[in-house]
């Protein structure tokens, strides 16, 4: 589902006027936070889709680790989780199920969380994934909402997924081709957001299936700012930008860039494939951090140290007449 079919979805759900909740639908954040105590806040999200590549166990990673991000992304730490699977029990082989299972189960006990239960359908199509709560304190909560002017933008996963499934797909690459973006897409955003809490953030997001520019979107627009993303600092899965040239482009990503089209501005040379790779749509990618510039060098350099890529991507900016401004050559 597009970024606009959602939005106006929303719009139309009553609100839930609670003080408890600290976070709900009205920011488009990545989880829901409601606080039971001075101490102690549940962080609450689901996610769940249909597979990206043929090992049902990577698949399950993928599915898990991508759910649990939203937790990451506002700070917590995961603490349950129920599965969601959809399965077509009469056409695939059990197996295959449990191979899936196995696969949520090893990157939830990575994250140092439990799986309680779940559901499960039938359904001609498989779909995995997971319902998590965490925990956070309520005043380190990081939202989308906290980006000051002047602040940097720090990415902790390379971008190019979408593009990469959508080549696997279409038989142009193999699974062996795509390691980078599968390692990419099981690994846990667990350090960073632990290394974000130790320097004080108050603003990331976690970049998944509206692409990096529609992410960076919410957050510019929750914090009532201008993101300006430099095209030439931004990393890239190997290939990526290669099969983006071939036109093997996810659907996704044209309905991102039809949403965000009177949203974002163009300045200097930005090639088509880069623009594309912008509102690619990704399954488990990384972090979005906005921080001062005067802590952007030490979190670069723990993150690097506990062996978590990072690229400063961009700058916050005083609202403008976009709420993105992509910079090219």
């Amino acid at each position: 589902m597009g970024p606009g079919t959602l939005a106006s979805i929303l719009s139309n759900l009553p609100g839930f006027n609670y003080p408890e909740v600290l976070v709900g639908l009205e920011t488009s954040d990545d989880a829901g936070v409601y606080q039971l105590n001075q101490e102690t806040a549940l962080v609450q999200t689901v996610d769940f889709f249909t597979p990206v590549i043929d090992d049902p166990f990577v698949f399950g990673q993928i599915a898990a680790a991508n759910a649990l991000s939203d937790i990451y992304a506002m700070g917590g730490k995961p603490l349950t989780a129920m599965n969601i699977v959809c399965f077509p029990v009469n056409c695939l082989d059990l197996q295959i199920l449990g191979q899936i299972l196995a696969g949520g189960a090893d990157k939830v006990r990575q994250a140092g969380a439990v799986i309680l239960g779940g559901h499960t359908i039938e359904d001609p199509e498989p779909k995995y994934g997971l319902a998590v709560t965490g925990v956070v304190h309520p005043n380190q909560i990081v939202t989308n909402q906290g980006a000051q002017p002047g602040e940097l933008l720090v990415l902790t996963k390379p971008l190019g997924t979408g593009i990469l499934v959508t080549a696997l797909k279409g038989e142009v690459l193999t699974e062996t081709d795509i390691q980078p973006a599968i390692d990419s897409m099981v690994l846990l955003n667990k350090v960073a957001a632990e290394t974000m809490q130790e320097f004080g953030v108050r603003a990331a997001t976690d970049i998944t299936g509206f692409g990096l520019l529609g992410h960076a979107y919410e957050l510019a627009t929750a914090s009532r700012c201008t993101l300006e993303i430099w095209v030439e600092s931004i990393p890239w899965l190997p290939q990526a930008r290669d099969m983006a040239k071939m036109g093997l482009v996810p659907a996704g990503a044209y309905a991102n860039q039809y949403y965000l089209k009177d949203r974002v501005g163009f300045n200097g040379l930005v090639e088509e494939d880069a623009k594309d790779g912008l509102f690619d749509p990704q399954t488990s990618g990384g972090l979005l951090i906005s921080l001062a510039e005067d802590k952007a060098d030490g979190l670069l350099r723990q993150l690097h140290a506990r062996g978590q890529s990072a690229w400063v991507v961009g700058r916050v900016r005083e609202p403008e007449s976009f709420s993105i401004l992509v910079c090219g050559r």
